[in-house]
């Protein structure tokens, strides 16, 4: 059944996004417009370690990075949209059809695609010992999710504290960072593309291609460019926020330029 892999992640990404969709388009309702994206990474992650029904030590090492990180995203995602109701995101684009559907098409091949280091570790019928690479991979991926998870807490925390209503957060690992969570998300998936290194031959280099991705996304796609132009436009006026905007970095965490840390 499961002889390409590749095309049946690439269905089933799809199949869990139109069941997702469906709901949502009935409902009209954001609830399940994030979640879906980190539950249907933990389904092409089980999928990809069934496959071949292995079970290897390195399959199990990369099913477990993925799976950590698509529960984690994917609660985290579902008690924020709880907690906020509605995602502005969607307003004008949830009532069209068309348009809504779009988003959740891009959602499945964008899973896709950044899965494709997993799923061709998942694919491999010859077992290989950890090495400094592979552990080179892990420890990138954990530097990345613990990066994430606590640049995620503080924001979370710091959002609804009502004292916080109207300001920016600058504390914590945000004090170093204009968007530190990405950054983790990003360091994630590049871990575990390097931990796939030593399988990695022939055409097999295109799955470079997931973390990529995620990269583009995050950097010059939804990500970061959606929410520099709307801090821009709210503190425009705000001499702090430019402050901070211009000496601290965009991405990677680190000291302030010209500030005190």
């Amino acid at each position: 059944m499961f002889e390409n892999i590749f095309i049946w992640t690439l269905i089933i990404s799809f199949a869990v996004q139109i069941l997702f969709f469906v709901y949502a388009a009935i409902r009209q309702t954001d609830t399940v417009t994030d979640l879906s994206y980190g539950l249907t990474f933990i389904i092409l992650a089980f999928t990809g370690l069934f496959s071949t029904k292995m079970f290897f030590i390195f399959q199990l090492i990369v099913f477990g990075m993925v799976l950590l990180w698509g529960i984690r995203i994917a609660t985290y995602l579902f008690i924020r949209i709880k907690k906020m109701k509605r995602d502005k995101r969607f307003d004008g684009i949830r009532e069209k059809f068309l348009s809504f559907a779009a988003f959740w098409f891009f959602q499945a091949i964008t899973v896709w695609i950044v899965s494709l280091p997993a799923t061709y570790l998942h694919m491999q019928k010859y077992d290989m010992s950890l090495n400094s690479i592979m552990i080179v991979g892990v420890l990138i991926w954990s530097a990345g999710m613990i990066i994430e998870t606590v640049a995620d807490m503080q924001k979370f925390n710091f959002k609804n504290n009502l004292n916080n209503s109207g300001k920016w957060i600058d504390t914590g690992i945000w004090k170093y960072a204009r968007h530190p969570n990405y950054f983790g998300e990003m360091m994630c998936w590049w871990g575990i593309f390097i931990f796939s290194l030593p399988f990695q031959s022939g055409l097999s280099w295109l799955t470079v291609i997931g973390p990529i991705s995620i990269t583009y996304i995050l950097l010059f796609a939804t990500g970061i460019p959606t929410l520099e132009k709307k801090y821009n436009e709210r503190y425009k006026d705000n001499a702090d926020y430019q402050t901070y905007k211009n000496n601290t970095n965009l991405l990677v965490p680190w000291p302030r330029n010209g500030l005190k840390s």
